[in-house]
This record gives structure tokens, C-alpha cells and sequence, in this order.
């Protein structure tokens, strides 16, 4: 099993920056990738960002030069910078943690990100 804590959600105006770090327990070892997901009100849950524990990183095309996903060396803690936010980036995020033996995704318990003037 691995744990997922999130922090750093808060409200911030267009234009501006937030940090979303993500902390995981566990059985860490395992871990194949980590992400971001998020969710805004009415909508799927869609993916944001990834990265392998290889490096290997993937972006949503909405988030693409504002957002940078990164990751520490033991996968323990992976962060979300967020830069020129706008008020369509509104939603719940949740980090993730992906293995492959089994196949598994862990959820964290989500942060609010509101963007708003």
C-alpha cells in the first residue's frame, strides 16, 4: 500500500503561482510513475501531468509551458508548480501513484486550487 498526502491548494488570482507538493509512505519502492489529476465541478477527472520514475513526463495540452511536474530521487515526494494560472485551472487536485507488479494507482485525498480575482 502506499499513502498519498497532498498540501498547497489555496486560492491564488490569474496570473499567479502555487506549489502542490505530494508526500508518499509505504511501499515506495514500487512506484512506476506519479501524477496529477485534477477535477472541477460538473466535470471528469482528468489527468494533468506525469513523470516515470525514469523521468519520462507527460502534460496535459491545456497545462503545457504553465505547469512543471518534478519529482525528488527516491519518489517519496513529487511537486505541481503551477505558473500563469487561470481561472479554467478551478478544480480539485489529486496526486497519484502508479505501479505495474500488480497494477495499481493510489489517490491522495485531493487540494483545492481556486483561481479567481
Amino acid at each position: 500500500q502506499v499513502q498519498l498526502v497532498e498540501s498547497g491548494g489555496g486560492l491564488v488570482q490569474p496570473g499567479g503561482s502555487l506549489r502542490l507538493s505530494c508526500a508518499a509512505s509505504g511501499s515506495v519502492f514500487s512506484i512506476f510513475a506519479m501524477g496529477w489529476y485534477r477535477q472541477a465541478p460538473g466535470s471528469q477527472r482528468e489527468v494533468v501531468a506525469t513523470i516515470t520514475s525514469s523521468g519520462r513526463i507527460n502534460y496535459a495540452d491545456s497545462v503545457k509551458g504553465r505547469f512543471t511536474i518534478s519529482r525528488d530521487s527516491s519518489n517519496t515526494t513529487w511537486w505541481l508548480q503551477m505558473n500563469s494560472l487561470k481561472v479554467e485551472d478551478t478544480a480539485a487536485y489529486y496526486c497519484t501513484a502508479e505501479g505495474l507488479a500488480p497494477p495499481y494507482r493510489y489517490w491522495g485525498q485531493g487540494t483545492q486550487v481556486t483561481v479567481s480575482s
